[in-house]
């Protein structure tokens, strides 16, 4: 399988010839190994662009050729000529690396556009919008396409290790980024960090406030400045992590310039942006609380009473060396978390990003704290609290009124409420295999002993037709105004367990591969651990009983919607359950890849 650095994914490419006054008749491109051309096809019939989507993406190595043949026709001289456009290799993948989500060629006026994400064509293809549905999160995505937070800290607090833990984006990489940008004369927070591990997520960093250095100071107030003053949300910071490593105990924790930075906060100069203290290096406190203990007292004492008074000696000092001088000076208005990026300390990971999510959805808009929880990859609760807020916004409080998905066939239902999912989830997915059929098949037998019509994907919604109803199954009806929606239980049985199912397998993922590239093998393994849990035939079981002794109610939308929050809910993993399933599962081999 190739390395993931020296390959990319093509969805489209686009020739634009409306600022040449060359006459191009047609255009074919030759991408790869393979020498049979791709038409390209006129977007519109007089229209003054040319384009080829792939139904599924195109991947493109280093060492394939990339080449582009136009034909074109001079009609004062009456002949034919053609033009070979040959693109440099190198080029496209610098685009790809920097995280831009298209390459762009001129030639001859011609605008050559090459897609590395999925551009409007596509996503409607794969996502339903062809048939008027569209994911929810596409919408959330193009208001606010990621979550962008300031990290703030001296060289050697523990930032890299952070951000590669909470956003799954490579140590090595953001370890150099950070590393740059504290050297003397090289800081430059308005650079943005992104990474195609996470695209979901833009860090500014800054280092921190050294004593008798204003300079820092100024630059992170003006930034934040800038900032808060921009219109769009996008352009917004949505948080600043201010990190300060725990002092050894007498040891002082705020700086002159950290002060004056929380006092500027606190003054309300720096706009609503939440700013969370981040402690860090909480095990070395730990550590150290533990060689102090005097042995003799541990005498007769199990290890887990042992751990207990660890614990509990190394919160009373980080009480008295950190919080107890932090609230004095700014009172209870800065929220502070402890952490530590080493293995065992996952709960304190959690906690961080948690407590950030409620401050962004305290403070910003509603879809900042959605991002914010879709960026994270440590936290699978907050993944389902955002699930559920999307859910909320369209689809789950139509599954029973029926007139957003009024006469679509199920497979469209099926594939916008797939692609809402599995958006939030935000795995390291680059060749899509979560939104390709195969997946979707494997989701589909899980709601298979639903006894539907004969064929699920030509179940329409709400038609007046009873023959297209399956006579063995109840109809609920639901009265909208003058209209009347006739409703299988079957089919709210589908939907209902398609959520869940889908919701709970990748919760499942979310253990077995964490932040690694997803392959076929995590997501059968994935599915198969779900598949062998008692789990599924409960949430089946769950949902039937439920629609069963549904009768004709006057907030049935409503009483549905509570359902589904209630399951999520039930089987969302806290924090402690989190780190206690990790440590049992082992580090599975997920690599080499195979097929489906």
């Amino acid at each position: 399988m190739a390395n993931a650095l020296d390959t990319l994914h093509i969805y489209g490419i686009t020739v634009d010839i409306s600022k040449s006054k060359t006459n191009i008749e047609s255009a074919e491109v030759r991408i790869g190994k393979s020498h049979s051309p791709i038409e390209l096809k006129r977007e519109e019939p007089e229209g003054r662009s040319l384009r080829h989507t792939f139904s599924l993406p195109k991947v493109f190595s280093r060492d394939e050729l990339f080449s582009l043949h136009m034909r074109h026709k001079n009609h004062f001289l009456r002949t034919k000529h053609h033009n070979d456009v040959t693109f440099d290799t190198d080029e496209i993948f610098r685009a790809y690396g920097a995280s831009q989500r298209e390459y762009i060629k001129w030639y001859k006026k011609i605008r050559i556009v090459v897609d590395f994400s999925e551009n409007t064509s596509t996503k409607a293809a794969s996502s339903g919008q062809s048939s008027g549905l569209s994911p929810t999160t596409s919408d959330i995505f193009e208001r606010c396409p990621q979550f962008r937070i300031l990290v703030i800290g001296k060289t050697g607090v523990g930032k890299s290790s952070l951000i590669d833990h909470v956003f799954g984006v490579g140590k090595r990489t953001v370890s150099k980024t950070i590393v740059e940008h504290d050297r003397p004369g090289e800081a430059c927070i308005d650079d943005e960090f992104t990474s195609r591990e996470n695209d979901r997520f833009v860090l500014h960093n800054s280092k921190g406030f050294e004593p008798g250095e204003e300079k820092n100071l100024k630059i992170v107030q003006d930034f934040m400045e800038r900032r808060k003053n921009m219109p769009d949300l996008k352009d917004q910071l949505h948080a600043v992590w201010l990190c300060i490593q725990i002092p050894r105990a007498g040891g002082r924790l705020l700086e002159t310039g950290t002060e004056d930075f929380l006092k500027s906060k606190l003054e309300g100069t720096l706009g609503n942006v939440p700013v969370i203290v981040v402690l860090t290096k909480y095990d070395i406190l730990v550590d150290r609380v533990e060689r102090t203990l005097n042995e003799a007292s541990l005498d007769g004492l199990s290890e887990k009473a042992i751990q207990e008074l660890v614990k509990e000696g190394a919160e009373t000092e980080v009480q008295n060396t950190c919080i107890g001088p932090l609230e004095e000076f700014t009172g209870s208005d800065i929220p502070y978390a402890t952490i530590s990026t080493a293995k065992g300390y996952k709960e304190t990971l959690t906690g961080l990003i948690q407590k950030t999510e409620t401050c962004v959805n305290l403070h910003l808009e509603p879809d900042a704290a959605v991002m914010t929880s879709v960026a994270q990859r440590v936290h699978p609760g907050l993944k389902i609290k955002a699930l559920i807020k999307i859910g909320k916004q369209r689809y789950w409080n139509a599954l029973m009124s029926c007139p957003t998905f009024k006469n679509n066939q199920m497979k469209d239902c099926l594939r916008v409420l797939h692609n809402d999912i599995v958006d939030v989830w935000n795995f390291r997915d680059p060749h899509k295999y979560l939104r390709s059929q195969q997946f979707r098949d494997l989701m589909m037998t899980m709601v298979d002993n639903i006894q539907a019509e004969s064929t699920t994907t030509s179940m329409t919604f709400g038609s007046p037709d009873h023959r297209s109803t399956n006579r063995s199954s109840r109809r609920i009806r639901r009265t909208m105004g003058h209209r009347h929606f006739f409703f299988s239980d079957v089919v709210l049985q589908r939907l209902m367990a398609y959520i869940m199912h889908l919701t709970l397998v990748l919760q499942t993922r979310f253990f077995v591969s964490k932040s690694r590239v997803l392959t076929h093998r995590a997501i059968k393994l994935a599915v198969k651990s779900y598949l062998a849990s008692p789990i599924r035939e409960e949430v089946l079981t769950r949902i039937q009983d439920y629609v069963q002794g549904l009768a004709i109610l006057a907030h049935a939308d409503k009483d549905i919607l509570d359902k589904i929050e209630e399951m999520m809910q039930f089987y969302e993993m806290d924090a402690a359950q989190v780190s206690e399933l990790e440590a049992k599962i082992p580090d599975v081999d997920l690599l080499p890849d195979e097929p489906w």
